[in-house]
């Protein structure tokens, strides 16, 4: 699928995460991918990112639209000609936008679910609800800002965290097509990240115990993003028979 370049703004951005034990993330990932892993554990968890002036680069911003969105995700890597590449694992994005489920997997990689969102946000609190239209998900996060990572997060440092997370920018997406992955690669201009003290998680994907049995996830952190400009490149697919389809 080859799509324009697109440039927008995201506007806020919350990256909630699990760490998972890595046996029980293998379940549910499918080939070629496997759980990327720090310190023993998996990671894994929701990105609630609220897109805004999104548009092919070649037009102007006031034409861009704006959209809440919701990609559960799973850290991965992979094998490609010998060498481990890493990124996503997505097996749901859900979105505000009726336009981004006509397009996704269309013309623009990823399917998409229709959802409603219920966000409130201010004086550094934020909660964000959503809800698909087909019942097949839901999800809340509540939170406000905070001056350090929680002590018991698999990540060492803030530091640590971001740079994770900022080598997690390539994801590949579910499609209808059985065993064929989209691929979609997120480049910023300024990466920056801010932790959040969280009050309420929940995710009916990682919640559900038919998935990861009792003990298998555990809440390890979340961090934010505002304001920051960038890009969505679309990338070859990733096949059933695990080889990445050449350009």
């Amino acid at each position: 699928m080859r799509i324009p370049t697109v440039r927008g703004v995201i506007e806020r951005r919350i990256l909630a995460s699990y760490r998972v034990r890595p046996e029980a993330l293998a379940r549910v990932l499918p080939p070629p991918f496997r759980p990327k892993t720090i310190r023993g554990w998996g990671v894994a968890g929701i990105c609630l990112i609220r897109l805004r002036n999104v548009r092919p680069r070649a037009l102007p911003g006031f034409v861009g639209l704006s959209s809440e969105n919701a990609a559960h995700r799973i850290a991965v890597e992979w094998d490609r000609d010998g060498q481990t590449q890493e990124g996503v694992y997505i097996p749901r994005r859900d979105t505000s936008s009726r336009l981004n489920t006509f397009l996704g997997g269309r013309f623009f990689p990823g399917e998409h679910h229709l959802a409603r969102f219920r966000v409130e946000e201010g004086a550094g609190r934020y909660s964000v609800e959503v809800d698909a239209e087909d019942r097949g998900m839901h999800a809340a996060v509540v939170g406000r800002l905070a001056e350090r990572l929680p002590e018991d997060s698999v990540f060492a440092s803030l530091d640590e965290a971001s740079a994770f997370f900022e080598r997690g920018s390539l994801g590949y997406s579910v499609t209808a097509r059985e065993g064929e992955y989209d691929g979609l690669e997120l480049k910023t201009f300024r990466w920056g990240v801010r932790p959040l003290e969280i009050e309420r998680f929940e995710s009916s994907f990682f919640d559900d115990p038919q998935r990861f049995p009792a003990g298998a996830v555990e809440f390890d952190c979340a961090l934010l993003m505002q304001d920051v400009a960038h890009e969505w490149h679309g990338r070859s697919p990733i096949c059933c028979d695990a080889r990445v389809v050449s350009s």
